[in-house]
């Protein structure tokens, strides 16, 4: 992702584009699978583990990443598809393969529609398949 498509997509969620933003939005968008902080502390070297926590903490909040708990090195981090801060249009589950330890995204699947008790008001959901890939399998 070039650096224009990183300061508009910031934008678009009301985050301000500074450099270490722009760097932690470009290491995201680079891999193919969820990250967890200390692989993008690896791939980032010019930036400190505080600062990289902090963008993420920032994109969260924005609706700019998917926050994904439940894989054995903790939380793991990917960009959403929203278009701005206000909407998370992009839940879907995940899959995590017990061997290699690799979080897959499942954006082809849609999450289970779960009725609530009256009352109850959902802000995010997270749904996390557990076993072997198929990489794994063979």
């Amino acid at each position: 992702m070039e650096e224009k498509d990183c300061v508009r997509l910031l934008e678009e969620h009301d985050i301000k584009p500074t450099a270490n933003r722009i760097v932690v939005v470009r290491a995201l968008c680079a891999s193919m699978l969820p990250q967890s902080l200390a692989e993008l502390e690896h791939k980032i070297a010019t930036i400190d583990k505080s600062n990289i926590f902090r963008a993420l903490t920032l994109f969260r909040e924005h609706h700019l990443v998917h926050a994904i708990e439940g894989s054995s090195d903790g939380t793991r981090y990917e960009l959403c598809h929203s278009h701005d801060k206000e909407h998370d249009d992009d839940q879907h589950p995940h899959f995590y393969c017990e061997v290699c330890q690799q979080t897959y995204c499942l954006d082809y699947a849609e999450m289970p529609d779960i009725q609530l008790p009256e009352g109850f008001k959902a802000r995010s959901s997270n749904l996390m398949i557990k076993g072997t890939c198929p990489h794994c399998k063979k």
